[in-house]
């Protein structure tokens, strides 16, 4: 009736009548570019939902309220659905295949709107030197800005922001030698931080199980991240050990941030191997320590009790010093050999043998069967010892062989996710189910974590709120990457929305099927753009944000 009797106004020539008289439902254009409808609104902050009408315009909220009475260009009906800022991914992979397939997947369909990477202490800015040919992370930055920028003109289909990894500055400054920087280097390294900083980078991550991260000292460290402390951004830190060494190594990424007078951020908190779970306790009791004695410190999980790592960590870093040709060699000397032997038995027996290890991706064409299999039944199956096996499989692929430990506790997992300082991340790439972004067998967290954390341990688990998870998924890595904009459902905020169905929103990948996107997810805005809708994919609008 409405639009029957609009028609007839509009032709009987009424807009004189019409100014003279406005009507609600006259109006020459609609008031807003997108309106969603009727949802239950998170804010962002941890607060109980409302129910309200989000409105859009320009690419920001511009009202939040009850049954709004302007129209939107587009409507999204959410009513029985829950209404929350676009999931920031505090700890993202997703670079490793955005240059390639800039729509992000795997991200986008589980209501991630902003990517976090350059972490565990790599980062594609500063580069000096040109990269090797072939080497996929050929995508590199002589600058911050410069990488910043290339992700404006590839205009991804979410925002990206990136730390700088102090990794990388090492190997531009000193390589992959196993040495302490000397003075001159620590300051070189020091004036590429604070140039990255000045670029737009979100904060520094150090990788200290990787090298040459490894190599950095204490000392290092803290000289390197004190030009964090004035942009009050954190250091985020894969720290030196997760397993037998893990206090240590907490109380090492405590001092660094207590020195440098910067925030902590504990990248992807675990107590590995069976031996170890007990140290939940101790481990979360110096983490509330520090930050009662003034020392901003938080951590991040992934909601899985495996992780993630190339298949060359289960030997020590110490092995892998001067490079991949120089660590192969090792791993056949006569007087290296056995040595790397016992260590890698010793670190495969802690995680509970070789079928705790499945590998996920080869280069070696050779080897792709190997890709989604248990190292120990694989081995069994080709007749061959899985020592053996693996140092075949690495001197094929020159080192690269990413594998998946099995080593958490199911337990510990749920505390760190309910735990108030703990946020929600992923730790994995974007994938897809088809195309350039589908490699290997990867681990499904890249797929699934936010909708797994959502229906597992909030609607089936009870292990937190629906409130409490949103505001670890927004708000809360929002506001400690000082992304002012972003992570709230507010007046004034960028349009990054997610909508989703709390009773059915569930992830779907898995260890032996990873390349299955979630349910219950969508539509998601990114900048006020629709970017997924009733499971079709609209033209990406994601940009580079800056750190501060």
């Amino acid at each position: 009736m409405a639009h029957s009797r609009r028609s007839f106004v509009v032709s009987a020539g009424a807009a004189t009548i019409a100014a003279a008289f406005p009507l609600p439902w006259i109006r020459r254009r609609p008031a807003w570019d997108v309106v969603v409808r009727g949802g239950s609104v998170f804010d962002g902050t941890g607060a109980a939902a409302v129910e309200a009408d989000v409105a859009i315009d320009a690419g920001r909220i511009v009202s939040v309220g009850p049954r709004l009475a302007g129209a939107g260009a587009e409507e999204i009906d959410a009513r029985g659905l829950a209404v929350a800022p676009g999931f920031i991914d505090i700890h993202s992979h997703a670079d490793g295949t955005l240059f390639d397939d800039p729509m992000a997947e795997s991200v986008v369909r589980q209501g991630v709107t902003t990517v976090v990477v350059g972490q565990d202490g790599g980062s594609r800015a500063p580069r000096r030197a040109e990269p090797a040919a072939g080497d996929e992370r050929a995508r590199l930055f002589p600058r911050m800005r410069d990488l910043l920028s290339e992700i404006d003109r590839l205009r991804p289909a979410v925002n990206v922001a990136s730390m700088v990894g102090l990794g990388t500055v090492r190997s531009v400054v000193i390589g992959n030698e196993n040495r302490p920087a000397t003075v001159q280097e620590i300051e070189h390294m020091t004036r590429l931080v604070r140039e990255a900083l000045a670029d737009g980078a979100c904060g520094a991550s150090s990788g200290l199980e990787y090298t040459p991260g490894a190599f950095a000292s204490l000392d290092e460290l803290v000289a390197v991240c004190r030009p964090l402390a004035s942009r009050r951004l954190p250091y985020a830190s894969h720290m030196r050990n997760e397993d037998d060494r893990l206090l240590e190594a907490i109380e090492e990424a405590i001092a660094v941030a207590r020195g440098a007078g910067c925030p902590l951020q504990v990248s992807h908190l675990k107590t590995q191997g069976t031996r170890n779970w007990s140290k939940i306790d101790a481990a979360l009791e110096r983490i509330e320590r520090a930050r009662s004695a003034g020392v901003d410190t938080a951590f991040d999980r992934y909601p899985y009790t495996a992780y993630q790592t190339g298949l060359a960590n289960l030997f020590p870093a110490e092995s892998r010093s001067g490079g991949g040709e120089a660590f192969l060699a090792r791993l056949t000397a006569g007087d290296s050999a056995s040595a790397l032997r016992a260590a890698c038995l010793a670190k495969v027996e802690s995680i509970g043998g070789w079928d705790h290890v499945m590998l996920t991706s080869v280069a070696a064409e050779e080897d792709k069967a190997a890709e989604g299999q248990r190292l120990g039944a694989y081995a069994a199956a080709l007749g061959a010892d899985p020592y053996e096996l693996t140092v075949a499989l690495l001197t094929r692929s020159r080192g690269a062989v990413g594998m998946v430990g099995f080593a958490m506790s199911e337990e510990n997992l749920e505390r760190f996710l309910a735990h108030p300082l703990g946020m929600v991340c992923s730790d994995g790439g974007a994938w897809a189910v088809a195309g350039p972004a589908r490699r290997g067998h990867p681990h499904p967290r890249g797929l699934g974590t936010f909708p797994r954390v959502l229906g597992h341990y909030v609607r089936e688990r009870g292990v937190l709120s629906l409130a409490q998870a949103v505001h670890k998924m927004s708000g809360l890595p929002a506001a400690r990457l000082r992304l002012r904009d972003r992570g709230k459902v507010a007046t004034g905020a960028a349009g990054d929305l997610v909508v989703f169905d709390p009773s059915t929103v569930s992830d779907r990948a898995t260890f032996t099927e990873p390349f299955q996107y979630p349910v219950g997810i969508g539509p998601v805005l990114v900048n006020g753009a629709v970017a997924l809708r009733d499971g079709r994919r609209s033209s990406p609008a994601g940009r580079a944000l800056r750190g501060g």
